[in-house]
């Protein structure tokens, strides 16, 4: 595709797939990042994606995906956990930007769902803003618990299921987009080891693979 052009949800997607296949692949292409591509996007930024991922430092999007400059408005948190400040970010991204896909990013030996488990197991709960990271966790770990999952995956699964729901719950403006065909709002998990994304959820996207449940 034509990628000066705005991309649907649908090849927005495909374009983080076949990124994160070069990834693994060990033949990354490293597009957008060289003198040009900065001149380019010193102006004006035209991301196609908003990734909202864990703050680990195993997950740097660009790398993953194999983006460079202006692909990707990326916002982390620990865990993923969303307040206030993150989704005015990704609607900000979506309205402003108007980025066609939010993309959830989680993967596994997550500190943050590793610190939720421990805590719902009667463990000690960090102190600090930590504990409120692990709070915000919580949910998840005991919605897969009841659920009978009950493997570290499902567990992890579980909460970028959590998180994209969330964010449809509480913005309007996300799950107005995706009923008019103009937005995607995607989970998917990352395998540390291997470096492979696998989709768990997803809103609005036609020509996606049926997530794992």
């Amino acid at each position: 595709m034509n990628e000066t052009l705005t991309p649907t949800p649908d090849d927005a997607f495909e374009m983080l797939l076949a990124g994160n296949q070069r990834f693994v692949g060990g033949l990354p292409e490293h597009p957008n990042q060289d003198a040009a591509r900065r001149a380019e996007t010193a102006p004006a930024q035209s991301p196609f994606a908003v990734m909202f991922g864990c703050s680990d430092s195993r997950l740097a999007a660009e790398i993953i995906f194999d983006r460079g400059l202006g692909d990707l408005f990326v916002v982390r948190t620990a865990g993923h956990v969303a307040g206030a400040e993150v989704l005015g970010s990704i609607e900000y991204g979506v309205s402003v930007l108007d980025c066609p896909l939010v993309v959830v990013l989680g993967h596994d030996s997550c500190g943050a769902v590793a610190a939720a488990l421990d805590a719902a197991d009667g463990g000690k709960v960090p102190s600090g803003f930590v504990r409120d990271v692990v709070e915000r966790v919580t949910p998840s770990v005991l919605a897969a618990r009841a659920a009978g999952r009950q493997q570290p995956e499902e567990i992890l699964d579980e909460h970028i299921r959590h998180t994209v729901d969330l964010l449809l719950d509480r913005s309007r403006l996300l799950t107005e987009r995706v009923a008019a065909g103009r937005l995607a709002v995607a989970g998917l998990s990352y395998r540390l080891a291997d470096g492979s994304a696998r989709l768990v959820a997803s809103h609005g996207l036609s020509r996606a693979a049926a997530p794992t449940q």
